[in-house]
């Protein structure tokens, strides 16, 4: 098993380099959010192949593991399917992808539109995934877990590695919690030398739980965020790492993250879904307030929603 470290991260970032964008950051002054001042660092991740930081670890997975002739086959809220599509299109591989019916039109579409074979069923993240290894056991094709994996917590963390170089002063950096994938390979890359907060919606409090138990356990599986930040337990590889790294998770609210939604897109011009939104939620809504003069990095992760609609004029 791959060791989840600086080096891992390092040695998969060079491996991914030529599959992956680079992508910026922006920074902002908290008052144009209504904020105390202090300095934001926008990480526009929503800018990456696929619409997330998906991309980064469905490319580690898929170049570094032999990948038999059934192809690829993986369980998703809808980001890792698109990903892990858009990966094995670009790789020439077979895909199949489970999500629950709860995944978002436009990640279901995005799946659909990069060729891979498409499954919509079960209520929730982890019917996609029983359903998944079902076919895994019946047609032999290569399970890519969306959080559960070394390669996965590799592959997310070379944002970390990239977002270390652009922003190297950062103080803080908040971090939506899923399954834990990404907030684990953040953590694996900076350890304790900046402070790593997760952000969970109160109705998926998965690392929140896990915390308070010492172990991985089930938790509530609702939420807005739910087809991104939902899964039913964080994953039994990024526990360690989070119980090691991860400084605290906070709370926010639906509403908070509706807020931050509305307000990404009228201050900066920033189409996150609701999971990318739930960092700058933990701001609006004070679960988290930096201190005077404190730099906070934001990731905002993906940008797979229909929440802002052009129309066709």
């Amino acid at each position: 098993m791959a060791a989840v470290d600086r080096d891992g991260i390092a040695a998969i970032a060079a491996r991914i380099r030529p599959y992956v964008r680079t992508t910026p950051i922006v920074e902002v002054d908290a008052a144009d959010f209504g904020l105390a001042p202090a300095t934001l660092a926008l990480k526009l991740e929503a800018l990456q192949h696929a619409g997330s930081f998906k991309t980064r670890g469905a490319f580690a997975n898929l170049l570094t593991r032999p990948v038999p002739a059934a192809g690829v086959v993986a369980a998703s809220g809808g980001n890792h399917g698109a990903a892990v599509a858009y990966a094995a299109r670009r790789l020439g591989v077979r895909a199949t992808i489970f999500v629950p019916t709860v995944s978002s039109p436009a990640k279901i579409e995005r799946i659909r539109e990069y060729g891979a074979e498409l499954v919509v069923g079960g209520d929730r993240y982890a019917d996609a995934l029983a359903a998944s290894e079902a076919w895994r056991r019946e047609s032999g094709a290569l399970s890519v877990h969306a959080y559960d994996q070394p390669e996965t917590l590799l592959g997310q963390g070379t944002l970390a590695l990239e977002l270390s170089a652009q922003s190297p002063a950062l103080d803080t950096i908040l971090v939506a919690v899923g399954g834990g994938g990404l907030i684990g390979g953040i953590a694996a890359w900076y350890g304790r030398s900046v402070k790593v907060i997760g952000v969970e919606p109160e109705g998926a409090p998965t690392l929140t739980r896990a915390l308070a138990a010492g172990r991985p356990v089930d938790a509530e599986t609702g939420s807005i965020a739910a087809d991104s930040l939902a899964p039913r337990r964080v994953g039994e590889l990024m526990f360690p790492i989070a119980r090691a790294f991860v400084d605290r998770v906070v709370l926010v609210g639906d509403d908070d993250i509706r807020r931050a939604q509305r307000a990404l897109w009228s201050t900066v011009r920033v189409v996150a879904e609701p999971g990318a939104a739930a960092p700058l939620a933990a701001l609006l809504g004070r679960a988290y307030v930096p201190v005077a003069g404190e730099r906070v990095g934001l990731l905002v992760s993906g940008a797979n929603t229909t929440a802002v609609d052009f129309g066709r004029g």
